[in-house]
């Protein structure tokens, strides 16, 4: 049996001390918040349902929502209803969830912070209370601008997103996405049991604060969304460069990064919970198995190219442009006109089709401008056949 020490309570933290209970270790996790708010959707794919059926399965407080919004720049909508629910938990209640499964497994969760780490000896130490103790191992799960990093580096500022946000005292049962002109990033409103969790996130390199906020106040004035009196959040995101997802140490000779601290954040979305429950369990099941080695790889293999694949399109994304429009306007308007094109946004949007295997899936499926479109955003070959079209094309 070894003994594990886990800072952060997190997703990602909580699900890795509750593999590592479970398999008969002695895990200690360490937060000082514990179950905590912040501003993000909340929400959960059906690819985290399929990997976590518990995440579903449950009798806390969720809300299941099959409809998303999407609103260009330029004020043009389209609706994506999808087969699976995207399912959405408050952040406290969430985090709660996994704590109380990581207790329940043998897991001891204590609300400290702790203040330093030791990775130079055989077996690292870490400072709680005003003491110094010792693990076998250390698990890193304290966020991104977690500064408790031996023998790798903090995110730099151009690997780093704010968000902002309001818990609004309101319901809906549909979410919103607001992109903005040449703007990295986007504005959200996702519904939750009680409230609307509305905000903004964006590159820290590319806008300010100050932006962020002028921005998310323009669309809630304009949206008839009353913050007065609601609670507001921000928060630091990791947003990975290749360089950050390919370069980047996660793990040494007695310590290890998991979620957020280790930047296992889609770029492109902003989407962090999947990859912070999931990389938990990966580094679980390989200390587990007495083989924390294979951790790297188990990541690499699962869906480091996935999250390596959107850091390389994400600017292209939100800055370029088609056909003279902004790229995320024509995306919006391929929505509205191309049922194919629709079907495909909203299987990504659910979590069951994944960024690389979209090449296989477009040629010959939707029409040429669309498949132009996509393969510019992308940056995939044209292949030497003929395309037959089969949608209409965009022309708002």
């Amino acid at each position: 049996m070894a003994q594990i020490a886990i800072v952060g309570g997190g997703p990602s933290g909580a699900m890795c001390g509750e593999q590592l209970a479970r398999a008969g270790h002695e895990v200690n996790l360490f937060d000082e918040h514990l179950a905590w708010e912040k501003p993000c959707g909340g929400g959960l794919t059906h690819k985290a349902i399929q990997c976590f059926p518990f995440l579903l399965d449950n009798s806390y407080p969720k809300k299941l929502v099959n409809s998303v919004e999407l609103i260009s720049s330029e004020e043009q909508h389209a609706t994506l209803d999808m087969p699976h629910p995207i399912v959405i938990y408050s952040r406290t209640v969430l985090n709660g969830m996994l704590l109380d499964r990581a207790r329940d497994a043998g897991c001891h969760v204590q609300r400290s912070r702790v203040m330093g780490v030791d990775t130079s000896s055989t077996k690292p130490r870490y400072s709680v209370e005003g003491a110094w103790q010792e693990a076998d191992f250390l698990v890193l799960a304290a966020g991104a601008r977690n500064q408790l990093l031996p023998e790798t580096r903090a995110l730099e500022r151009d690997e780093l997103e704010m968000t902002q946000g309001y818990f609004v005292p309101q319901t809906s049962d549909s979410i919103t996405i607001k992109f903005l002109p040449h703007f990295e990033g986007y504005i959200w409103s996702f519904p939750r049991c009680d409230h609307l969790s509305v905000g903004i996130c964006g590159s820290m390199s590319s806008h300010t604060s100050s932006e962020l906020r002028s921005h998310l106040q323009t669309f809630v004035e304009k949206h008839g969304i009353p913050t007065e009196g609601a609670k507001f959040y921000s928060h630091v995101l990791p947003s990975p460069k290749e360089r950050t997802l390919s370069e980047r140490n996660v793990i040494g000779k007695n310590w290890a990064l998991i979620g957020d601290a280790a930047a296992w954040v889609d770029p492109l979305t902003g989407e962090g919970l999947f990859y912070a429950i999931r990389s938990g369990e990966l580094l679980g099941r390989s200390l587990a198995e007495g083989c924390p080695e294979k951790y790297p790889a188990w990541v690499k293999t699962t869906f480091c190219a996935e999250l390596e694949f959107a850091a390389r399109i994400v600017r292209r994304f939100y800055r370029g442009s088609f056909l003279g429009s902004a790229v995320t306007t024509r995306m919006v308007q391929f929505l509205r006109r191309s049922p194919v094109f629709r079907q495909l946004m909203c299987d990504l949007f659910s979590g069951t089709q994944d960024y690389t295997s979209l090449k296989r899936r477009l040629w010959g499926h939707l029409g040429i401008t669309v498949s132009e479109f996509i393969s510019s955003v992308l940056n995939l070959d044209r292949p030497a056949k003929a395309i037959v079209p089969r949608a209409g094309t965009a022309g708002d």
